[in-house]
């Protein structure tokens, strides 16, 4: 017997809707994508997830986390740098006081280094949207922030394409940049004026500037804020 084929259309959206359906909803998912490319030496790194850690666990950021109608969000961490070697270092983790912020810091502190070489942002916006589409919570509001301290040089897929995909499937793009005062990319311009012009994307994108490694936890603070208003 022969299937209509506005049946056989329709069934994968109503697999997608109980797919969703069978999530558990939060506020917001979150995909935090590092920069761990060769660029960055041990101590550098090591600030960096420092920064990430304490960032998560401040007090404004967690009860900016509550003060939503959820009063929770989902976070998954990534680190990125190899085209195409993006990877999944803590996967998703529900985050609704300080505890549970706790416990996603811990867990970033302790996972190990991925090896890394350089410089592939649009690889990691890429395997970012993954995750946003097939992990076990759901929400309307899909962010990716990705922080860096080096333009988008060797993608797979160019950055500017991989923020272009996720802008149409209802994502957001957010950047962190870590960048000395005065620091310029090899085209003359801000590392801050090239994520904005080829990485942040979607409704109320912006990017923010870590003047270095130390500033990250203040940089990020300010930016999950935001984010959650």
């Amino acid at each position: 017997m022969t299937v209509p084929r506005r049946l056989l259309l329709a069934a994968p959206a109503a697999l997608t809707a109980r797919r969703a359906a069978a999530r558990e909803a939060v506020d917001m998912l979150l995909v935090l994508a590092m920069d761990a490319s060769g660029s960055i030496g041990e101590d550098e790194f090591r600030l960096q997830r420092e920064g990430y850690a304490e960032a998560l666990t401040h007090p404004q950021v967690v009860a900016a986390i509550r003060s939503k109608p959820r009063g929770a969000m989902a976070i998954a961490m990534i680190e990125w740098g190899s085209p195409g070697g993006s990877q999944t270092i803590v996967d998703w983790q529900r985050v609704h006081d300080l505890g549970s912020a706790q416990a996603i810091a811990d867990a970033l502190l302790g996972a190990p280094r991925t090896q890394q070489t350089y410089n592939a942002i649009g690889d990691a916006i890429h395997h970012a949207s993954h995750l946003l589409r097939e992990g076990p919570f759901h929400a309307e509001q899909m962010v990716i922030d990705v922080s860096g301290d080096g333009p988008d040089m060797r993608s797979m897929r160019p950055a500017p394409v991989a923020r272009d995909i996720v802008v149409r499937r209802g994502m957001v793009v957010n950047a962190l940049a870590i960048s000395g005062s005065g620091q310029v990319t090899r085209a003359g311009e801000t590392l801050e004026e090239h994520y904005r012009r080829d990485v942040m994307g979607g409704p109320g994108a912006f990017v923010i500037t870590a003047e270095s490694r130390r500033d990250i936890a203040r940089a990020l603070r300010a930016k999950l804020i935001r984010e959650m208003a």
